[in-house]
């Protein structure tokens, strides 16, 4: 398992101690206490980051919020590649550094994961009724076989990772495949695309798929259309698409779902996760029924000459609503 762990070692009392996780993102910072002994956690609660100066400050207000004890074990995962046990956001202003929340909580053992491989270890662990299939065809039995699977995940930013079951271990796939440059399929993507290098240096898939790219999509389908928009936010925007009052709206709302599986279906290709794709984030999570009547199958199979191989892959949208802590209770269980 390949990522940053700090070297002060859990004492005796880990079986009965407080464990800490948290999973923390461009908006939200979420915090509970995990279960040492099986997957899962109790005490939840989401603070918003910018409220706190610093995650230290985050957590203690998190632990003095729900009168718990100083942890000995510390597990967090993080919206950002982590090196040298160290997170710099890409959409957050708080830096995570190991050093310094041990000076905060002293003998703590603490752990950062990226956000998308606590997701990626939550899968194994997700009961059938908190994942959505999405079309055909029917999701694959994980708990029988060695698999192959991918997480994509759109909200403040956009999230991808695998996971690899093979001799009974599971192996997470972890990397920022959400700032791979994007690449247009269809006339109207193209139009976009050139609008966006107007706007932004480069142009990644996050710049489409996620929160901020929905209305990146909106503004500049206005553009192509002539028609004056004032700064619209995403949740307006599906609001708009769902009422039928606003045509480029749902224009936005048809091109995020596409893009989504255009991209879904690229990570898949990359990684050979043909036993399946989940859906995660915050944007398809609270609208698990938009993606089902959406291009997101058609963005997803459109791959040419492997056009067979997407077919097969099944799709699934994860409706739990913190996949990331159940798998930071997960790994935090494994520090002990």
């Amino acid at each position: 398992m390949k990522l940053w762990e700090s070297k002060a070692a859990p004492d005796d009392s880990d079986a009965t101690s407080c464990f800490l996780i948290g999973d923390i993102g461009g908006t939200n910072a979420r915090f509970a206490l995990a279960n040492p002994l099986s997957p899962g956690f109790s005490s939840e609660m989401t603070l918003k980051c910018r409220d706190y100066e610093s995650a230290d400050i985050a957590i203690n207000a998190y632990l003095k919020k729900i009168k718990a004890s100083q942890p000995s074990v510390i597990c967090i995962a993080a919206a950002g590649p982590v090196v040298d046990g160290n997170v710099r956001f890409t959409n957050n202003n708080w830096n995570l550094n190991v050093d310094e929340l041990q000076k905060s909580f002293g003998d703590a053992r603490i752990t950062l994961l990226n956000d998308f491989e606590a997701v990626a270890y939550s899968i194994p662990y997700l009961s059938p009724a908190e994942c959505s299939p999405v079309g055909l065809p029917a999701p694959v039995d994980l708990a029988k076989n060695d698999f192959t699977i991918a997480i994509v995940g759109p909200g403040t930013g956009l999230g991808t990772a695998g996971l690899r079951k093979k001799d009974g271990q599971i192996i997470p796939i972890i990397g920022e495949g959400g700032h791979v440059g994007f690449a247009p399929e269809t006339q109207v993507q193209m139009e976009i695309l050139t609008l966006l290098r107007n706007q932004f240096d480069r142009v990644c898939d996050e710049r489409l798929v996620s929160g901020p790219g929905v209305e990146n999509i909106y503004h500049a389908l206005a553009s192509l259309r002539n028609t004056h928009t004032t700064k619209t936010t995403t949740a307006e925007i599906f609001s708009l698409a769902a009422n039928n009052t606003d045509p480029i709206a749902q224009g936005a709302i048809e091109i995020f779902f596409e893009v989504l599986g255009q991209v879904a279906g690229n990570v898949v290709l990359t990684l050979g996760a043909f036993d399946g794709v989940f859906i995660g984030g915050g944007i398809v999570a609270r609208k698990p029924k938009l993606i089902i009547n959406s291009p997101f199958r058609t963005g997803f199979e459109r791959k040419g000459r492997h056009r067979s191989l997407m077919e097969r892959t099944p799709t699934q949208v994860i409706l739990h609503p913190h996949p990331g802590l159940v798998g930071a209770s997960y790994y935090a269980m494994h520090m002990m």
